[in-house]
């Protein structure tokens, strides 16, 4: 499909706007669901007579199923085109959220919330596909708005959570997707282009997905219990089956699950080593600030979502913005920015940190640093990710679109936890060190801030990846890269 009218790249084509509508629908669905779930666990586990440890696997089950199925994505694109699997994930999300809103029992509700896993492990991944694949040269103008509803998600997802269990019951936290489902179906099976003509079936590569599905599984659940032995030998077997992996796909090539020599390409390979680090410093910034304001600052938890909006409206408008400034400024020189902003950004929680815990638990916690810092921050990530994502897909041809997206996902999702793993286990160490947390005593750097410095560096490091990326605007004509300025 063109991606634009004749030869101007100013000009999109009406169909490429169809098609992000439809797409839209993957992230938000997704996204909204896991934020409603999230906040309402606690609910969850009265509702149904279960304990706390046993309900959250209601979120476990879902995130192992999701990273179960994620090295799939590509041999079932290539296999089934994009449109085809989209409707059959699209229509095992719905009906898993319907099965979900039956539940009759905690472990009822498990499995069928393990069943919506693999639909939406699937569902998100593909809708990143699509848009790169019908904005071709023009993604950095579209993908800043396919980003809106996961910016929105962590607002709209607890005052939906609220309204529900305030006025019908817990059933309706999952029931609220079906309709929403079926609208994008209808959506879906109307707006999206067949593909079937442009199909590439080969072989599974049932080697590589034996040694793959179970690493990323095992390094997850490694991840989220390392201070334990038995977390510990899960992470360690975890990286052993992804290394393993690593050598047979690299000896297959082509055939492999997921083709390796997609990273030969330079532009490629430092996009995935930004992804990697971005998402890992995203997702530790997640963990860490509400953890200091809550556990060193003394606010409440109710107060979080008001204290942490700055954050996603920063990201906000980086993203609104991203296809001006990616245009005035490059590639290289944005996502350098974006980094350099977000690692200053979170050097004044360093500050804060000081400041707060050397006066006594709780006291110095500055308002006025504090918003500032978090909407500079969220301009900085969300300057980041973004371009790097519509670099990394501009730098490949049309045909390798799936197994890009599939590399990218994978990257993405390893780097979340190991990030967040190494802060928390820093601030952990410090904690036990020191004691900062209840007395104070290291002044001049207590254990949270050695926590946020860690997170800064590893924004740094970020940007100095970024200079392998190129200096301008990229424009993929679908066979080879052209660059500008």
């Amino acid at each position: 499909m063109a991606s634009a009218a004749g030869d101007r790249p100013d000009k999109l084509d009406p169909s490429v706007y169809k098609i992000c509508l439809v797409a839209v629908f993957a992230p938000l669905l997704s996204q909204v669901d896991a934020t409603i779930v999230n906040v309402s666990l606690s609910s969850l586990a009265v509702e149904l007579h279960s304990s706390l440890s046993t309900i959250q696997w209601v979120t476990s089950g879902y995130l192992l199923a999701l990273t179960l199925v994620l090295p799939l994505n590509g041999w079932l694109l290539e296999r089934t085109g994009a449109k085809r699997l989209f409707l059959i994930c699209l229509s095992g999300f719905t009906l898993s959220s319907a099965l979900c809103g039956l539940a009759w029992s905690a472990g009822s509700l498990i499995a069928f919330r393990a069943f919506q896993g693999i639909s939406g492990g699937l569902m998100a991944p593909m809708a990143q596909m699509l848009v790169a694949r019908a904005a071709g040269r023009n993604m950095s103008r579209v993908i800043g708005y396919m980003s809106l509803p996961v910016l929105l998600a962590p607002i709209a997802g607890p005052m939906i959570a609220g309204v529900i269990l305030q006025y019908a019951t817990w059933r309706w936290l999952f029931l609220v997707n079906v309709p929403v489902g079926l609208l994008a179906l209808v959506l879906a099976f109307a707006l999206l282009p067949e593909d079937r003509e442009a199909l590439r079936p080969r072989g599974l590569d049932w080697g590589g997905l034996a040694l793959l599905s179970p690493g990323l599984v095992l390094f997850l659940l490694g991840t989220q219990h390392v201070a334990g032995w038995t977390g510990r030998l899960e992470l360690a077997a975890g990286i052993s089956l992804i290394g393993a992996f690593l050598l047979a796909a690299r000896a297959r090539g082509e055939a492999a699950l997921v083709d390796l020599r997609l990273f030969r390409g330079a532009v490629f390979r430092a996009c995935a080593i930004i992804q990697f680090l971005s998402n890992g410093a995203l997702f530790a910034g997640q963990m860490l600030v509400p953890v200091f304001l809550i556990g060193a600052c003394g606010r409440a938890p109710t107060e979080m979502g008001w204290m942490l909006a700055p954050l996603g409206l920063g990201m906000m408008v980086s993203s609104l913005a991203m296809s001006t400034l990616t245009r005035r400024l490059g590639t290289r020189a944005l996502v350098q920015g974006g980094a350099a902003l977000a690692a200053l950004s979170t050097l004044s929680f360093v500050w804060l940190a000081w400041t707060g815990l050397g006066q006594g638990f709780g006291q110095g916690l500055d308002l006025k640093l504090l918003m500032p810092a978090l909407f500079l921050r969220g301009m900085g990530q969300g300057s980041v990710g973004l371009p790097t994502m519509s670099a990394a897909y501009s730098t490949i041809d049309k045909r390798d679109l799936p197994m890009a997206t599939t590399s990218i996902n994978i990257v993405q999702r390893i780097g979340g936890p190991m990030a967040t793993t190494l802060c928390a286990t820093l601030l952990a160490w410090r904690l036990g060190v020191d004691g900062a947390a209840r007395q104070g005593l290291d002044a001049g750097m207590n254990a949270y801030g050695w926590a946020f410095l860690a997170l800064g560096i590893l924004h740094g490091v970020t940007c100095l990846a970024a200079i392998r990326l190129p200096t301008g605007a990229e424009r993929n004509t679908g066979s080879h890269l052209e660059r500008t300025g």
